[in-house]
């Protein structure tokens, strides 16, 4: 694998798609799915309606923040680890 693409661009790129597939989904179910569907609640506080962009924003904000908020401490876990570690060039 190459230096531009490996490592921390690779997860970003992987939570980035899987986030993605998450929003078209949501989409597809709000067209095609059930008509007896209920509107959900945008983390418990805003009602969203059964519709495709309904849906497709639920699944994009719930899906990237139960992904992104433990990303985001790993790379911050990371960073303070190597800003700790002294510099080791061959």
């Amino acid at each position: 694998m190459s230096e531009t693409f490996g490592g921390r661009s690779f997860v970003v790129g992987f939570y980035a798609l899987i986030v993605a597939l998450t929003g078209v989904v949501g989409a597809v179910l709000g067209a095609v799915g059930p008509r007896d569907l209920t509107a959900v609640k945008l983390l418990g506080l805003v009602e969203l309606p059964p519709t495709p962009l309904g849906l497709a924003v639920y699944g994009v904000v719930t899906v990237g923040l139960a992904l992104g908020v433990p990303l985001a401490l790993v790379v911050l876990v990371s960073e303070m680890a190597d800003a700790e570690r002294p510099d080791e060039n061959p």
